[in-house]
């Protein structure tokens, strides 16, 4: 019995202290845009509580009907086909969230290859600022902080809000291209997790 016990003991350390793979986030896991995208951008009125809340009912009606359109596609000129024939349709919808809330404010829905984008971190990756193709819809004065994602291909899954906008003023360093090499891996040990 004490042999078995010995042993059965040996063979849970053996396990326990076998390196295991962890898992490790490369950059393949990053969601990059592609260079042929269509965004949509929406500006709030100012930065006050009630024109965010506003902006953010806008965003949710405008995606959820823009996403239905793209969904199926898969090429980018039919795409903006779709978007430029809708663009009414869009404003319309930005105009039914406003009426719906009560308010009564200038807006406008536009479609153009050169909307300008401040520089955006999110999480550990730089989107650069620069002239995308893009939905702008501006509410109000359009003075507020914006949101945006992408539509075209559908990656509005992506919280973008939550990336932080830097400034044009502020120097940014660009993240430098690094030669693909290979994927670290890192090993835990079993026991020593289990203990922490």
């Amino acid at each position: 019995m004490r042999k078995l016990i010995l042993f059965l003991a040996i063979i849970i350390l053996f396990i326990g202290f076998y390196p295991q793979k962890a898992e490790t986030k490369t950059q393949e896991d990053v969601q990059v845009i592609p260079d042929e995208a269509i965004r949509l951008r929406i500006l709030a009125n100012s930065d006050g509580e009630e024109d965010q809340e506003l902006k953010r009912k806008v965003r949710d009606a405008v995606n959820e009907e823009v996403t239905e359109w793209v969904e199926e596609l898969t090429d980018i000129e039919k795409a903006r086909n779709l978007i430029e024939d809708n663009i009414d349709e869009i404003e319309a919808i930005v105009g039914r969230v406003l009426e719906e809330n009560g308010e009564n404010i200038n807006y406008s829905a536009d479609y153009d290859e050169n909307v300008t984008f401040p520089t955006k971190l999110y999480g550990n990756y730089l989107y650069p600022a620069g002239d995308y193709e893009a939905i702008l819809i501006t509410l109000g004065e359009g003075q507020g902080a914006n949101w945006w994602c992408v539509v075209f291909p559908p990656l509005c899954f992506l919280d973008f809000s939550f990336g932080t906008s830097v400034e044009a003023e502020e120097e940014v360093e660009q993240p430098e291209e690094e030669p693909a090499e290979e994927e670290e891996v890192e090993y835990t040990f079993f026991f020593l997790k289990w203990f922490q």
